[in-house]
């Protein structure tokens, strides 16, 4: 059989070109015509990942299998923006004609030297950041019991997936030519086969230069603040301007004033917990009220500033006349009660309004009960500095 040189004259032409285009290219760099590229360094690294349809080319192969596939993985480290080298390796398998047990299957293992348009080229990329590259590989091949030489040769284009270019995708078009050395009893011609699919790289991404703004100056203001005190009489921690009972200390529970048993002072009146007893249509106080007036008294001296109009309503039964004389006597015998116990009368008004102002329906008993009441209503005097 006649001897096969390692390299046919077509694999050497092929690597001899290879090498003339990447001594081209690969000191371009940034002076390159694509513009001045992102951000990039030596020693970036990347996975790529052929997923390809293998074509038998040749005989004994295109005789005795058909299409296959193949899968092929490389680690690139990146020796300037132009270069990247690494290891690759490839598993191939043929499927067998019909007289064929076995199908025909192939791994490949080598070193990959990739010459490709930068990674990291301006946003504004008129070709969109798209990168062709071509690639050669030097492999030992492993068929079955045989070891054998061999190289491949590949083109491609490599598409960025999102604008930080972590991601690639392209098509891909491989020539695979395996060395078949002279061996006695077996086909001596060299294996060809095409490989023609998908790439999908994964890379680090490009780095983008941060934008530095300047900082500005820092604005120095000048705040003039006024201090303001919160009159307290009291000296219960409660201001004036929100305490009920401005004249006596109590807790903030009953807006300043003390817990009284059977009164809660309020905002614009006192406010009784129980209802005041009078005779049956007079206008004499009941003693049960003695205890709920002793409070009304006490609340009364305890602030000071307080006027009060002691208000008489009754229900509706009996003529307005009769309710109204009755609705003002009771008043009247509500405030004797206060003079004579303490408070000045020059603080104390009375009033009757007879029906007028129900606070229930005058339709049922319990409704008329209701309406028969003595109010308190509270006037609080605000004592200016130029009015004491």
């Amino acid at each position: 059989m006649k001897m096969i040189s390692p390299l046919t004259t077509s694999a050497r032409a092929v690597l001899t070109t290879v090498a003339l285009l990447a001594s081209a290219l690969a000191y371009a760099g940034e002076d390159a015509p694509l513009g001045k590229p992102l951000a990039a360094e030596a020693g970036d690294f990347a996975l790529k990942i052929e997923t390809g349809v293998v074509i038998p080319l040749t005989t004994p192969q295109s005789q005795l299998f058909v299409v296959g596939g193949a899968q092929t993985i490389k680690a690139l480290w990146t020796l300037n923006p132009w270069l990247d080298l690494g290891p690759s390796v490839t598993f191939m398998a043929l499927s067998s004609q019909a007289n064929l047990a076995n199908p025909g299957t192939a791994w490949t293992f080598g070193a990959s030297l990739r010459l490709k348009r930068p990674h990291h080229t301006p946003d504004d990329d008129t070709f969109f950041g798209i990168s062709p590259w071509v690639d050669v590989d030097a492999l030992y091949v492993r068929t079955g019991p045989l070891n054998r030489p061999g190289f491949a040769a590949a083109v491609g284009a490599s598409i960025p997936l999102g604008e930080k270019r972590v991601f690639w995708i392209g098509p891909f078009a491989r020539y695979t030519h395996i060395i078949q050395l002279d061996r006695p009893g077996y086909d001596n011609h060299d294996a060809k086969l095409l490989t023609v699919g998908l790439s999908l790289e994964i890379g680090s991404g490009i780095e983008r230069e941060h934008q530095h703004v300047a900082a500005l100056p820092a604005e120095v203001r000048t705040v003039t603040t006024e201090s303001f005190s919160c009159p307290d009489r009291d000296t219960d921690g409660i201001p004036d301007n929100i305490d009920h009972c401005p004249d006596v200390a109590g807790p903030m529970d009953f807006w300043g004033c003390p817990a009284y048993k059977k009164l809660v002072v309020k905002k614009d009146k006192l406010e009784l917990k129980e209802k005041l007893y009078f005779a049956w249509n007079a206008a004499i106080l009941d003693p049960e009220s003695t205890a709920t007036l002793d409070e009304v008294v006490q609340a009364l001296k305890d602030n000071k500033g307080f006027k009060v109009q002691v208000e008489g309503h009754t229900s509706s039964e009996g003529s307005d006349d009769h309710n109204q004389t009755l609705s003002e006597g009771r008043a009247e015998a509500v405030l004797d009660y206060l003079v004579a116990h303490g408070v000045a009368k020059s603080r104390l008004v009375s009033k009757g309004f007879a029906s007028s102002v129900p606070l229930d329906t005058n339709k049922t008993p319990e409704g008329r009960e209701n309406n028969r009441r003595v109010e308190f209503v509270v006037n609080f005097i605000i004592v200016n500095d130029g009015n004491k």
